[in-house]
């Protein structure tokens, strides 16, 4: 396994096992060295914590780059997860176009919604940039809600294969080369992840837990990302994603005061074992 460099870009919820506090450690778990710049700098994060703090970073990131350049340094992979502007997505798009090394890869979690609906601050403008992001990256890891914004498609709770072809079709004609569609359920009970690569479909499904916990996509990206990077291939790192999930959450339901996040630090010597079994 060579030793990468990968970049997030994302905001940092200093409480809350999500974002940019739990990139950090699961891609540095995976092996490879992470670098980050913080979109924004929260308190906690806004699931359920009142009274959270909240610095805009944007006007760092110019400064950041332009840094970096001088210094010449370089990334196997940029993964961008959260962002809060259209302005933040121009900015990333630079940093991509620069900070790449020849071959490096795009990942982009568009991070804007869910269940049908927009999260809070975003409108049709930043669906758009988002789109445009996507259709510049290599790989894209949407959910069904924020894959419907982006092709203008209509929302169903339920549907069958052909629908969610349908997006994947729509997605793909924006650009991007992979597509790994989140939260795909065709049956009650069981959810799963759509992988679309070089013209196949592949659906890996699992079992789908009653608790729900803020998080769990950022760490899903994050295991995404780390396991690519460790030449896993596209299709590997998304079931081993999965499956860190699933564990984290079955490592957290009998806590109930532990509402905030999953306790995915128990789990990472699983992840770690699970990535180097065939070294």
């Amino acid at each position: 396994m060579n030793y990468k460099r990968v970049l997030t870009i994302q905001d940092v919820s200093c409480v809350g096992q999500c974002s940019g506090t739990v990139a950090l450690p699961l891609i540095s778990a995976c092996g490879h060295e992470c670098c980050i710049i913080p979109s924004a700098v929260l308190s906690t994060h806004t699931g359920g914590f009142k009274g959270f703090t909240f610095a805009d970073l944007t006007e760092e990131i110019p400064g950041i780059r332009e840094h970096w350049m001088k210094e010449n340094i370089k990334f196997d992979c940029v993964y961008t997860g959260y962002l809060g502007s259209t302005k933040q997505v121009d900015y990333v798009l630079d940093i991509m176009d620069t900070c790449l090394k020849t071959g490096g890869l795009r990942i982009v979690d568009p991070a804007m919604g869910d269940h049908g609906h927009l999260y809070p601050g975003f409108g049709p403008d930043y669906v758009q940039a988002m789109a445009e992001l996507c259709g510049s990256a290599d790989i894209i890891l949407p959910n069904v809600t924020e894959a419907c914004y982006m092709v203008g498609a209509e929302y169903k709770e339920e549907y069958d294969p052909a629908y969610i072809q349908s997006l994947l079709t729509a997605l793909n004609q924006l650009g991007t080369k992979c597509i790994i569609l989140t939260g795909v359920s065709y049956r009650p009970g069981f959810t799963g992840v759509v992988i679309f690569e070089d013209g196949f479909y592949s659906y890996y499904e699992h079992e789908a837990l009653e608790q729900s916990y803020h998080g769990t996509g950022d760490i899903y990206s994050s295991v995404f990302t780390g396991a690519l990077m460790s030449e896993v291939g596209a299709t590997n790192a998304a079931c081993v994603a999965a499956d860190y999930v699933v564990d984290c959450i079955k490592a957290t339901i009998e806590d109930k005061d532990h509402w905030y996040g999953v306790k995915f630090e128990t789990c990472i010597p699983e992840l770690v074992k699970t990535l180097h079994q065939n070294d």
